[in-house]
Protein backbone atom coordinates (compact mmCIF):
# COMPACT_ATOMS: atom_id res chain seq x y z
CA UNK A 1 0.00 0.00 0.00
CA UNK A 2 1.11 3.63 -1.18
CA UNK A 3 0.76 6.69 1.23
CA UNK A 4 -1.59 9.21 0.22
CA UNK A 5 -0.05 12.06 -1.60
CA UNK A 6 -0.60 15.82 -1.63
CA UNK A 7 -0.73 17.62 -5.04
CA UNK A 8 1.50 18.19 -7.28
CA UNK A 9 3.78 21.33 -5.75
CA UNK A 10 2.55 20.91 -2.30
CA UNK A 11 6.36 19.40 -1.07
CA UNK A 12 7.90 21.87 -2.58
CA UNK A 13 6.78 24.84 -0.39
CA UNK A 14 9.26 25.28 2.36
CA UNK A 15 7.01 26.19 5.62
CA UNK A 16 7.40 29.50 7.22
CA UNK A 17 8.99 29.45 10.11
CA UNK A 18 8.42 32.40 12.65
CA UNK A 19 10.97 33.84 14.53
CA UNK A 20 12.26 32.81 17.49
CA UNK A 21 11.23 33.30 21.02
CA UNK A 22 13.53 31.48 23.62
CA UNK A 23 16.83 30.86 24.50
CA UNK A 24 18.12 27.80 26.79
CA UNK A 25 20.33 28.92 29.45
CA UNK A 26 19.76 32.41 29.41
CA UNK A 27 18.16 34.21 32.51
CA UNK A 28 16.46 37.07 30.36
CA UNK A 29 15.71 37.07 27.01
CA UNK A 30 15.53 40.34 25.04
CA UNK A 31 13.04 39.45 21.71
CA UNK A 32 13.16 41.33 18.80
CA UNK A 33 12.79 39.05 16.04
CA UNK A 34 9.18 39.11 14.99
CA UNK A 35 8.30 43.11 15.02
CA UNK A 36 5.82 42.87 18.04
CA UNK A 37 4.70 46.16 19.60
CA UNK A 38 7.27 46.74 22.17
CA UNK A 39 4.80 47.69 24.88
CA UNK A 40 2.72 44.46 24.35
CA UNK A 41 -1.36 45.10 23.84
CA UNK A 42 -3.28 47.37 24.55
CA UNK A 43 -4.24 47.40 28.60
CA UNK A 44 -8.07 47.65 27.23
CA UNK A 45 -7.70 45.06 24.43
CA UNK A 46 -6.48 42.46 27.22
CA UNK A 47 -9.03 43.31 29.49
CA UNK A 48 -11.96 42.92 26.51
CA UNK A 49 -10.11 39.84 25.61
CA UNK A 50 -10.57 38.68 29.39
CA UNK A 51 -14.16 39.37 29.81
CA UNK A 52 -14.53 37.98 26.45
CA UNK A 53 -13.84 34.23 27.71
CA UNK A 54 -17.12 33.93 29.89
CA UNK A 55 -18.75 32.91 26.79
CA UNK A 56 -16.24 30.48 25.08
CA UNK A 57 -19.47 27.63 24.57
CA UNK A 58 -21.01 30.39 22.61
CA UNK A 59 -19.98 30.68 18.57
CA UNK A 60 -18.32 34.52 17.39
CA UNK A 61 -20.66 36.86 14.94
CA UNK A 62 -19.27 34.57 11.93
CA UNK A 63 -19.69 38.44 10.23
CA UNK A 64 -17.44 40.42 12.79
CA UNK A 65 -20.44 42.95 12.39
CA UNK A 66 -19.07 45.13 15.33
CA UNK A 67 -15.23 44.66 14.18
CA UNK A 68 -15.69 46.19 10.98
CA UNK A 69 -18.57 48.74 11.69
CA UNK A 70 -15.62 49.82 13.83
CA UNK A 71 -12.58 49.67 11.19
CA UNK A 72 -15.39 51.44 8.92
CA UNK A 73 -15.49 54.22 11.31
CA UNK A 74 -12.01 54.57 11.85
CA UNK A 75 -11.24 54.78 8.42
CA UNK A 76 -14.10 55.78 6.83
CA UNK A 77 -14.51 52.79 4.96
CA UNK A 78 -17.68 50.91 3.34
CA UNK A 79 -18.19 48.53 6.15
CA UNK A 80 -19.66 45.82 3.72
CA UNK A 81 -16.24 46.43 1.82
CA UNK A 82 -14.24 45.03 4.60
CA UNK A 83 -13.55 40.94 5.58
CA UNK A 84 -12.10 40.19 8.61
CA UNK A 85 -9.56 36.92 8.85
CA UNK A 86 -7.21 34.64 11.33
CA UNK A 87 -4.81 37.41 10.53
CA UNK A 88 -4.02 38.92 7.14
CA UNK A 89 -2.22 35.56 6.14
CA UNK A 90 -5.67 34.25 5.75
CA UNK A 91 -6.84 37.03 3.71
CA UNK A 92 -3.59 36.49 1.46
CA UNK A 93 -4.24 32.66 1.17
CA UNK A 94 -7.87 33.54 0.04
CA UNK A 95 -7.35 35.79 -2.43
CA UNK A 96 -4.85 32.96 -3.82
CA UNK A 97 -7.38 30.26 -3.59
CA UNK A 98 -10.14 32.54 -5.57
CA UNK A 99 -8.29 34.04 -8.15
CA UNK A 100 -4.79 31.62 -8.96
CA UNK A 101 -4.11 28.26 -9.55
CA UNK A 102 -2.41 25.87 -12.02
CA UNK A 103 -1.15 27.79 -14.81
CA UNK A 104 -1.42 31.24 -12.95
CA UNK A 105 1.68 33.42 -11.71
CA UNK A 106 1.14 35.15 -8.34
CA UNK A 107 4.09 38.32 -8.23
CA UNK A 108 5.64 40.09 -5.40
CA UNK A 109 8.55 42.24 -5.01
CA UNK A 110 12.11 40.04 -4.38
CA UNK A 111 12.29 40.47 -0.66
CA UNK A 112 8.66 39.96 -0.14
CA UNK A 113 6.92 38.64 2.63
CA UNK A 114 7.32 34.67 2.50
CA UNK A 115 3.40 33.99 2.66
CA UNK A 116 3.36 35.76 -1.35
CA UNK A 117 5.20 32.36 -2.84
CA UNK A 118 3.78 30.10 -0.22
CA UNK A 119 0.17 31.13 -0.71
CA UNK A 120 0.78 30.88 -4.63
CA UNK A 121 2.25 27.35 -4.34
CA UNK A 122 -0.15 25.90 -2.18
CA UNK A 123 -3.28 27.14 -4.82
CA UNK A 124 -0.96 25.51 -7.21
CA UNK A 125 0.09 28.51 -9.01
CA UNK A 126 3.47 30.14 -9.65
CA UNK A 127 5.24 32.51 -7.52
CA UNK A 128 7.38 35.14 -10.06
CA UNK A 129 9.28 37.43 -8.36
CA UNK A 130 10.58 40.82 -9.25
CA UNK A 131 13.96 42.43 -8.89
CA UNK A 132 14.28 45.23 -6.24
CA UNK A 133 16.40 48.74 -6.64
CA UNK A 134 18.37 49.71 -3.48
CA UNK A 135 16.25 47.00 -1.40
CA UNK A 136 12.94 48.62 -2.62
CA UNK A 137 10.18 47.67 -4.75
CA UNK A 138 10.36 48.20 -8.36
CA UNK A 139 7.60 49.73 -10.36
CA UNK A 140 9.53 49.29 -13.74
CA UNK A 141 10.55 45.86 -12.66
CA UNK A 142 7.13 44.32 -11.35
CA UNK A 143 5.52 45.53 -14.87
CA UNK A 144 8.54 43.88 -16.78
CA UNK A 145 7.64 40.54 -14.94
CA UNK A 146 3.90 40.76 -15.57
CA UNK A 147 2.76 37.93 -17.96
CA UNK A 148 -0.27 36.80 -19.70
CA UNK A 149 -0.68 34.74 -16.78
CA UNK A 150 -0.24 36.61 -14.30
CA UNK A 151 -3.27 37.05 -11.63
CA UNK A 152 -2.28 38.70 -8.48
CA UNK A 153 0.69 40.72 -7.28
CA UNK A 154 1.34 41.37 -3.75
CA UNK A 155 3.08 44.54 -2.72
CA UNK A 156 4.13 44.69 1.23
CA UNK A 157 4.08 48.63 1.71
CA UNK A 158 6.46 49.28 3.86
CA UNK A 159 7.82 46.15 2.69
CA UNK A 160 8.98 43.31 5.69
CA UNK A 161 11.67 42.90 5.74
CA UNK A 162 13.55 45.76 4.15
CA UNK A 163 10.94 48.14 5.93
CA UNK A 164 11.32 50.41 2.59
CA UNK A 165 8.13 51.53 1.26
CA UNK A 166 6.51 52.77 -2.17
CA UNK A 167 4.91 56.26 -2.13
CA UNK A 168 1.48 56.75 -3.04
CA UNK A 169 2.34 58.11 -6.03
CA UNK A 170 4.29 55.01 -7.16
CA UNK A 171 1.50 53.25 -6.47
CA UNK A 172 -0.88 54.42 -8.75
CA UNK A 173 1.96 53.93 -11.27
CA UNK A 174 1.86 50.31 -10.49
CA UNK A 175 -1.62 50.22 -10.59
CA UNK A 176 -2.22 52.05 -13.53
CA UNK A 177 0.55 49.84 -15.75
CA UNK A 178 -1.53 46.42 -14.97
CA UNK A 179 -4.17 45.30 -16.63
CA UNK A 180 -7.42 45.29 -15.49
CA UNK A 181 -8.15 41.73 -14.53
CA UNK A 182 -4.56 41.51 -12.29
CA UNK A 183 -5.74 42.21 -8.44
CA UNK A 184 -3.15 44.32 -6.85
CA UNK A 185 -2.81 43.58 -3.08
CA UNK A 186 -1.25 46.59 -0.73
CA UNK A 187 -0.15 44.58 2.09
CA UNK A 188 0.10 47.69 4.48
CA UNK A 189 0.43 45.28 7.63
CA UNK A 190 3.08 48.38 9.20
CA UNK A 191 0.99 51.27 7.55
CA UNK A 192 0.54 53.15 11.23
CA UNK A 193 4.09 53.63 11.33
CA UNK A 194 4.32 54.81 8.02
CA UNK A 195 3.72 58.59 8.80
CA UNK A 196 5.48 60.15 5.94
CA UNK A 197 3.70 62.70 4.08
CA UNK A 198 4.09 60.29 0.55
CA UNK A 199 2.74 57.14 1.98
CA UNK A 200 -0.55 55.58 1.52
CA UNK A 201 -2.07 52.39 2.61
CA UNK A 202 -4.00 52.34 -0.82
CA UNK A 203 -7.92 53.26 0.23
CA UNK A 204 -7.69 55.13 -2.68
CA UNK A 205 -6.15 52.84 -4.85
CA UNK A 206 -8.96 50.54 -3.46
CA UNK A 207 -11.67 52.85 -4.02
CA UNK A 208 -10.58 53.57 -7.47
CA UNK A 209 -11.28 50.73 -9.27
CA UNK A 210 -12.28 47.14 -9.11
CA UNK A 211 -8.97 45.53 -8.81
CA UNK A 212 -7.06 46.56 -5.75
CA UNK A 213 -7.36 45.19 -2.39
CA UNK A 214 -5.83 46.61 0.94
CA UNK A 215 -4.68 44.03 3.99
CA UNK A 216 -3.98 45.31 7.44
CA UNK A 217 -3.59 43.25 10.91
CA UNK A 218 -3.61 43.59 14.48
CA UNK A 219 -0.49 41.85 14.84
CA UNK A 220 1.57 44.82 14.69
CA UNK A 221 0.82 48.30 16.13
CA UNK A 222 -2.28 46.99 18.30
CA UNK A 223 -0.13 43.97 19.55
CA UNK A 224 -1.99 41.45 19.09
CA UNK A 225 -0.15 38.85 17.29
CA UNK A 226 -1.26 36.14 19.43
CA UNK A 227 -4.92 35.94 19.19
CA UNK A 228 -4.61 36.09 15.29
CA UNK A 229 -6.62 39.12 13.58
CA UNK A 230 -6.89 40.83 10.21
CA UNK A 231 -9.02 42.47 7.46
CA UNK A 232 -8.65 43.65 4.28
CA UNK A 233 -10.20 46.31 2.37
CA UNK A 234 -11.68 45.36 -0.98
CA UNK A 235 -14.00 46.16 -4.02
CA UNK A 236 -17.52 44.81 -3.42
CA UNK A 237 -16.85 41.91 -6.00
CA UNK A 238 -13.84 40.71 -3.96
CA UNK A 239 -15.23 41.10 -0.67
CA UNK A 240 -18.17 38.71 -2.04
CA UNK A 241 -15.72 36.12 -3.18
CA UNK A 242 -13.66 36.00 -0.13
CA UNK A 243 -16.91 35.94 2.03
CA UNK A 244 -18.19 32.86 0.02
CA UNK A 245 -14.58 30.78 0.64
CA UNK A 246 -13.91 31.74 4.23
CA UNK A 247 -14.66 29.38 6.94
CA UNK A 248 -17.40 29.75 8.69
CA UNK A 249 -16.39 31.60 12.20
CA UNK A 250 -12.59 32.17 10.86
CA UNK A 251 -12.48 34.47 13.70
CA UNK A 252 -13.09 34.01 17.04
CA UNK A 253 -14.87 36.05 19.98
CA UNK A 254 -12.12 36.64 22.11
CA UNK A 255 -10.28 38.09 18.80
CA UNK A 256 -13.02 40.69 18.05
CA UNK A 257 -13.41 41.86 21.36
CA UNK A 258 -9.74 42.54 21.42
CA UNK A 259 -9.82 44.35 18.36
CA UNK A 260 -12.88 46.32 18.85
CA UNK A 261 -10.70 47.86 22.45
CA UNK A 262 -7.67 48.49 20.64
CA UNK A 263 -8.82 50.19 17.91
CA UNK A 264 -10.51 52.46 20.61
CA UNK A 265 -7.50 52.81 22.36
CA UNK A 266 -6.14 55.84 20.44
CA UNK A 267 -3.85 56.99 23.44
CA UNK A 268 -2.13 53.50 23.49
CA UNK A 269 -1.29 53.54 19.66
CA UNK A 270 0.39 57.06 19.67
CA UNK A 271 2.23 56.07 22.24
CA UNK A 272 3.57 53.46 20.58
CA UNK A 273 4.21 55.33 17.26
CA UNK A 274 6.03 58.06 19.31
CA UNK A 275 8.06 55.34 20.98
CA UNK A 276 8.89 53.78 17.58
CA UNK A 277 9.96 57.15 16.05
CA UNK A 278 12.21 58.00 18.74
CA UNK A 279 14.04 54.67 18.44
CA UNK A 280 13.98 53.51 15.45
CA UNK A 281 15.68 56.58 14.48
CA UNK A 282 18.11 56.32 17.61
CA UNK A 283 18.68 52.53 16.47
CA UNK A 284 19.24 53.55 12.89
CA UNK A 285 22.50 56.06 13.80
CA UNK A 286 24.17 53.53 16.11
CA UNK A 287 24.11 51.20 13.37
CA UNK A 288 25.58 53.48 10.80
CA UNK A 289 28.00 54.24 13.64
CA UNK A 290 29.61 51.51 14.17
CA UNK A 291 30.30 50.91 9.97
CA UNK A 292 26.99 48.63 9.00
CA UNK A 293 24.48 49.56 6.36
CA UNK A 294 19.96 49.94 7.22
CA UNK A 295 18.41 51.04 4.49
CA UNK A 296 15.96 54.04 6.12
CA UNK A 297 12.70 51.96 7.59
CA UNK A 298 8.96 53.12 7.91
CA UNK A 299 8.21 50.04 10.27
CA UNK A 300 8.92 49.15 13.83
CA UNK A 301 12.16 47.24 12.97
CA UNK A 302 15.65 47.71 11.08
CA UNK A 303 17.21 45.48 8.36
CA UNK A 304 21.19 45.39 8.98
CA UNK A 305 23.55 44.55 6.44
CA UNK A 306 27.08 43.30 6.84
CA UNK A 307 29.39 45.18 4.18
CA UNK A 308 32.42 45.34 6.10
CA UNK A 309 34.53 41.96 4.38
CA UNK A 310 33.63 41.32 1.01
CA UNK A 311 32.81 37.84 1.04
CA UNK A 312 32.52 37.26 3.98
CA UNK A 313 29.31 38.95 4.86
CA UNK A 314 26.81 36.01 5.21
CA UNK A 315 29.52 34.76 8.00
CA UNK A 316 29.51 37.74 9.54
CA UNK A 317 25.65 38.12 10.06
CA UNK A 318 25.59 34.08 11.11
CA UNK A 319 28.19 34.95 13.63
CA UNK A 320 26.64 38.16 14.97
CA UNK A 321 23.41 36.50 14.99
CA UNK A 322 25.20 34.14 17.69
CA UNK A 323 26.79 36.70 19.39
CA UNK A 324 23.76 38.21 20.05
CA UNK A 325 21.58 34.97 21.18
CA UNK A 326 25.09 34.51 24.06
CA UNK A 327 23.87 37.42 25.27
CA UNK A 328 20.17 36.41 25.52
CA UNK A 329 19.27 38.85 22.47
CA UNK A 330 17.32 37.44 19.51
CA UNK A 331 16.88 38.88 16.00
CA UNK A 332 16.01 37.51 12.69
CA UNK A 333 18.10 35.94 10.35
CA UNK A 334 17.01 36.62 6.68
CA UNK A 335 18.42 34.21 4.63
CA UNK A 336 14.94 33.21 3.92
CA UNK A 337 14.19 36.47 2.55
CA UNK A 338 17.58 35.90 0.13
CA UNK A 339 19.45 38.16 2.52
CA UNK A 340 22.28 35.84 4.01
CA UNK A 341 24.43 39.20 4.44
CA UNK A 342 21.03 40.67 6.99
CA UNK A 343 19.75 40.63 10.18
CA UNK A 344 16.49 42.30 11.08
CA UNK A 345 16.01 43.86 14.42
CA UNK A 346 12.59 44.76 15.91
CA UNK A 347 12.64 48.22 17.69
CA UNK A 348 11.49 47.15 21.49
CA UNK A 349 11.86 49.22 24.62
CA UNK A 350 14.62 51.35 25.39
CA UNK A 351 16.63 49.08 27.15
CA UNK A 352 16.32 46.34 25.20
CA UNK A 353 17.49 48.55 22.08
CA UNK A 354 20.78 50.11 24.39
CA UNK A 355 21.84 46.34 25.11
CA UNK A 356 21.18 45.27 21.47
CA UNK A 357 23.03 48.08 20.20
CA UNK A 358 25.94 48.05 22.70
CA UNK A 359 25.71 44.03 21.90
CA UNK A 360 26.84 44.43 18.14
CA UNK A 361 29.16 47.14 18.94
CA UNK A 362 30.97 44.83 21.02
CA UNK A 363 30.81 42.13 18.11
CA UNK A 364 32.29 44.58 15.37
CA UNK A 365 34.96 45.78 17.73
CA UNK A 366 36.32 42.57 18.09
CA UNK A 367 36.35 41.31 14.79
Amino acid sequence: MSDPSPRSGIMDIAPYVGGESNLEGQNRVIKLSSNENAFGPSPLAQEAYTQATGGLHRYPDGGCTALREAIASLHGLDVDRIICGAGSDEIINLLCQAYAGPGDEVLYSQHGFLMYPISAKAAGATPVFAGESNLTSDVDALLDKVSENTRLLFLANPNNPTGTYLSGDELWRLRRGLRDDIILVIDAAYAEYATRDDYSPGIDLVDGGANVVMTRTFSKIYGLGGVRLGWAYCPAGIADVLSRIRVPFNVSTPAMEAGLAALGDSEFIDKACAHNDIWLAWTREQVLDIGLEAPASAGNFLLVQFPVKPGQNAAMAEAADGFLKDRGIIVRRMAAYGLEDCLRITIGLEDEMRAAMGALKEFMEQT
